[in-house]
């Protein structure tokens, strides 16, 4: 989407905005470089100085990632997913850490909560993630698995838990791929999925528990 000519009143703050929608909707991804200084400008309709300030603000939020000398890269969707990989680093046992916290909790929420409309979901999404794991698809399959997990969370019908994962996808679907060789991939996902529909609160939130502990041991043993 071409970014629009801002108006002449609080011109950084449009800036700001225009340049998170460009990041949000997906015109610019996760670990691209986006239009440098000029070429803003010019798409803009502003000053140097407001697009410097604009960019200055998103970075310090953690959307943007300024690499002097080499230029801008988005870093993350959203100011809550900025805060939670500047919080989780890079280190993949935080990252895990972390899953395992939300996910056993959505877990949990989800087979007390869930509707036939989640169940119905989950199940498509399930047989996607099997599908791809099926055909070797690594990177296919780390974005089927992340988005099964966030459907899991997103059926407990809990915003905040819901807003605080979707704010890590981006590090989810990492660690998932990291581990894409890992005894986890044939942990049967599926009976996570019964537990939920069968609404067995304990035994969710349990195999919830299990699928992360077995990379988090695996990632112990290689440290």
């Amino acid at each position: 989407m071409p970014l629009t000519t801002a108006r002449r009143s609080g011109l950084v703050d449009q800036v700001i905005e225009q340049l998170r929608m460009s990041v949000g909707n997906g015109e610019w991804a996760v670990g691209q470089r986006i239009p440098n200084e000029a070429e803003l400008v010019q798409s803009l309709g502003v000053g140097r100085n407001t697009v410097r300030e604009a960019v200055r603000a998103l970075a310090h939020a953690g959307i943007l990632d300024v690499r002097q000398g080499d230029g801008t890269y988005v870093r993350a969707t959203s100011e809550v997913s900025g805060a939670l990989r500047r919080l989780c680093g890079s280190e993949l046992r935080d990252v895990l850490q972390v899953r395992r916290a939300l996910e056993v909790e959505g877990a949990r929420a989800a087979a007390a909560r869930r509707t036939a409309d989640d169940v119905a979901h989950l199940r498509a999404l399930l047989a996607h993630r099997d599908a791809c794991l099926a055909a070797g698809d690594t990177d296919e399959f780390a974005r089927a698995d992340a988005r099964f997990h966030l459907a899991i969370v997103t059926a407990s019908h809990n915003p905040t838990l819901t807003e605080l994962y979707r704010g890590l996808m981006e590090a989810i679907t990492a660690s998932v791929a990291s581990g894409h060789d890992s005894p986890a991939r044939v942990v049967d996902h599926g009976v996570l999925l019964e537990h939920i529909v069968a609404r067995d609160v304990d035994a969710a939130a349990a195999t919830a528990a299990e699928l992360i502990d077995v990379l988090l041991a695996e990632v112990t043993q290689a440290s």
